[in-house]
């Protein structure tokens, strides 16, 4: 085996590695938002599939400090992470319209798997793929995909808004509100809001 080729292997290794250690630091965030809704353990350790007792010790972690303001979960955020989840669900909910051939397909596995971040470059990718699959493919897309993004672009392309708004969101993290945001994305575009 060469140098060249252990790097590629490895660099594949550390990827699924980093992009493991980032769900369970998600997974750990959203504990305490389950909390906060008020969520019992039984129901959390449920969802979560972890066990009681390590639900119990989070859950504790996160009741010694002062109680989190309910999260809101409406789309009409303007927050960046929440704007970025939003564009992330469209863009998975395009692709799984279009078989996975969709332009954006490639750029959202690699969001996925931890290969590529939410920075403002990858984002601009994104945008710029999503706009093109919905050019291309307006007699298979609906009108609600094209209107997703309409809201999300404008959202993105105001940053004042955004500034104004993201003081207002701040008991969450990024990852965590980018994660909600693209859950209610897809399940709006589904209609099983």
């Amino acid at each position: 085996m060469t140098e060249e080729q252990a790097e590629r292997m490895l660099a594949g290794m550390n990827e699924v590695i980093r992009a493991g250690e980032e769900m369970r630091k998600l997974r750990t965030e959203m504990i305490k938002v389950f909390v906060g809704f008020g969520w019992t353990q039984d129901k959390i350790a449920r969802l979560t599939d972890m066990s009681q007792p390590a639900v119990s010790k989070q859950v504790t972690k996160y009741k010694t400090g002062d109680p989190l303001p309910p999260l809101e979960l409406s789309l009409d955020q303007y927050d960046a992470p929440w704007l970025e989840g939003r564009l992330w669900g469209l863009a998975e909910e395009i692709s799984e319209t279009l078989d996975g051939a969709a332009r954006c397909t490639r750029t959202i596995d690699a969001l996925a798997r931890g290969r590529k971040r939410f920075t403002p470059r990858d984002v601009d990718e994104l945008r710029r793929l999503v706009e093109e699959d919905l050019r291309l493919h307006r007699g298979q897309l609906t009108a609600r995909h094209q209107a997703a993004y309409d809201q999300i672009g404008r959202a993105l392309d105001v940053p004042a808004k955004a500034a104004a708004t993201a003081a207002a969101t701040g008991t969450a993290s990024a990852s965590v509100r980018r994660a909600l945001a693209h859950r209610i994305q897809r399940d709006r575009l589904r209609g099983d809001s």
